[in-house]
């Protein structure tokens, strides 16, 4: 693959999800008492029978069958909710693991920063990215100032599917330095001469704090709340 105009292109980050242990005596418990209730009501039945017609065998063992069946799905139940619970605990783990990072979500800001060093020399960077779900021969990217005016393009060659994080150093199009601040960026990914549509725009948010609820696990970031699943890639 072919990059133009852009400076660095990390690799990308990677996470693992950690398995926690959950508690599930309360369910076991709610099956043994099914159970034991199912065979109380057995055994009264046996008991207050009428001796002279007898309950059949054929119905005696449709009825321990379907005590069977009811533990199964009792059980297959108390699994699926184990493996729920655990995978959520995991989730609020790994969750954990991201504060104070950054991450790259969907958006098309772009936030330039300077920096200056011991020696007084100025630098200027950013990051943002784009996720391609298919193939593209080119992939074009316009960044914008506030006014709507390109200051910078930069472009991909034969690139793969994938998630690219993009860095900027802050040079214009005709070698000058940007100013620090907010800027839009544009992305126009192309093949065989057709413009693609699955192409998305990534920019980069700080990680602050983790929440949980009944929606499920968030990120708390200075762009707003995100699940896991739409974090793309983590810096």
């Amino acid at each position: 693959m072919a990059i133009s105009g852009i400076i660095d292109t990390p690799k990308a980050s990677t996470f693992n999800t950690v398995n926690t242990t959950s508690n599930t005596s309360a369910t076991s418990n709610d099956i043994g008492a099914d159970q034991d209730k199912f065979m109380k009501l057995l055994v009264t039945q046996l008991k207050n029978q009428d001796p002279l017609n007898p309950m059949d065998n054929a119905a005696m063992t449709s009825q321990l069958a379907q005590l069977s069946t009811v533990t199964g799905i009792n059980k297959v139940n108390a699994t699926l909710e184990s493996l729920r619970t655990d995978q959520a605990s995991a989730q609020s783990m790994n969750a954990v693991s991201l504060i104070g990072k950054g991450v790259l979500v969907a958006g098309k800001g772009i936030e330039l920063s300077t920096s200056t060093d011991a020696a007084g020399v100025k630098t200027s960077s950013s990051v943002f990215g784009v996720d391609l779900a298919s193939p593209a021969e080119t992939v074009d990217i316009s960044i914008m100032d506030k006014t709507g005016k390109v200051v910078r393009t930069m472009s991909m060659k034969n690139t793969d599917a994938g998630t690219y994080p993009i860095t900027w150093d802050g040079t214009t199009d005709d070698k000058t330095a940007a100013a620090a601040g907010s800027y839009t960026f544009s992305v126009k990914a192309v093949t065989n001469g057709k413009t693609l549509t699955d192409a998305t725009q990534l920019q980069l948010a700080a990680v602050a704090s983790v929440s949980t609820g009944a929606a499920g696990v968030k990120l708390n970031t200075s762009l707003g709340h995100f699940t896991m699943a739409e974090i793309k890639e983590v810096l």
